[in-house]
């Protein structure tokens, strides 16, 4: 099942792709593709109908963040061994983990506004991994059993600001418009393997990542797992798993995105995302460039995520 919100932002409206790759609304069923939706039971309940009866959605409108309900934003950082080679650096021992803030998230297709003071924009495919029941001391075998579905994420990076400003990942990692997600969120029992899916990236047409899910460090069921032994994970909880090989830090020498770029990224069977990367309408302070803008253009260190 492929479930959807389409329409403008901050009025979207809940949908699913039928077999033929059409739109159907959902408005009559659910309210929201929320938690209560995408929940075991709500899965149970949402394949009983035959998405022939819903009403097709005419013309192509916007895609939003495909469900709400979303209370963390995880990322995992170094999970692919041909990542980890093309840094430099050792596999990790256990997973790293950072946080992406929900102010972050936003349509598979928006605009990707790059922050007045970023000079090192990047860009990460990434396979999404939502949370559909509550997860606390789970053990690795029993893991994916707590997996509502799965999306296709783009783990947008600043790496001035992740590596250069004090090393806190956090900062280059949550800018608005940081997290696209969607186009949809697929259903669980539609991804048999999730250890199995290519993913690729492209800007401006040229391939910069391909890889598969199996070159991941550690497995979805084992970071899920790792991550419900420090925090209880709840129902709406987006993972972003990591990254192969081919961000624009990388590279010899480095690429970075400029406004005009425009990102295109798939993960297989779920789905395909754009985005064109715009300058920023917004302006540093006068009185907060000395703390914001970086010093000689800031020390970056090795890229470590």
């Amino acid at each position: 099942m492929k479930l959807v919100r389409y329409g403008s932002n901050g009025r979207e409206r809940p949908g699913l792709i039928d077999v033929d790759g059409r739109l159907r609304s959902l408005q009559d069923v659910v309210a929201d593709i929320g938690p209560e939706v995408y929940s075991p039971e709500g899965l149970r309940a949402l394949a009983r109908l035959n998405p022939a009866d819903l009403p097709l959605v005419r013309g192509k409108p916007r895609l939003g963040v495909p469900f709400v309900g979303i209370g963390k934003f995880i990322g995992i950082g170094l999970n692919y061994h041909d990542h980890a080679r093309e840094t430099g650096a050792k596999a990790p021992l256990e997973p790293i983990v950072f946080n992406k803030w929900t102010t972050c998230l936003s349509g598979p297709f928006d605009a990707l506004e790059q922050p007045p003071h970023s000079t090192r924009l990047d860009w990460e495919v990434e396979l999404g991994v939502v949370i559909g029941r509550r997860a606390r001391y789970v053990g690795v075998a029993q893991a994916l059993r707590h997996v509502a579905g799965y999306c296709t994420l783009n783990d947008v990076s600043e790496r001035q600001f992740q590596i250069g400003r004090g090393s806190q990942w956090d900062k280059g990692k949550g800018c608005d418009g940081f997290g696209p997600v969607g186009p949809w969120l697929v259903s669980a029992d539609e991804v048999p393997d999730p250890q199995a899916l290519a993913l690729r990236l492209d800007v401006n047409g040229q391939r910069m990542q391909q890889g598969s899910t199996r070159d991941m460090i550690f497995s979805v069921a084992q970071i899920i797992s790792y991550l419900s032994h420090f925090m209880t994970l709840l129902p709406g909880d987006l993972i972003a798993t990591g990254t192969p090989a081919g961000v624009g830090m990388g590279m010899d020498p480095p690429r970075f995105l400029q406004p005009g770029d425009v990102v295109e990224l798939e993960i297989q069977g779920l789905g395909v995302q754009r985005q064109q990367v715009v300058a920023s309408r917004a302006r540093v302070a006068e009185d907060a460039r000395e703390l914001i803008e970086p010093p000689d253009g800031g020390g970056m260190g090795k890229l470590r995520a």
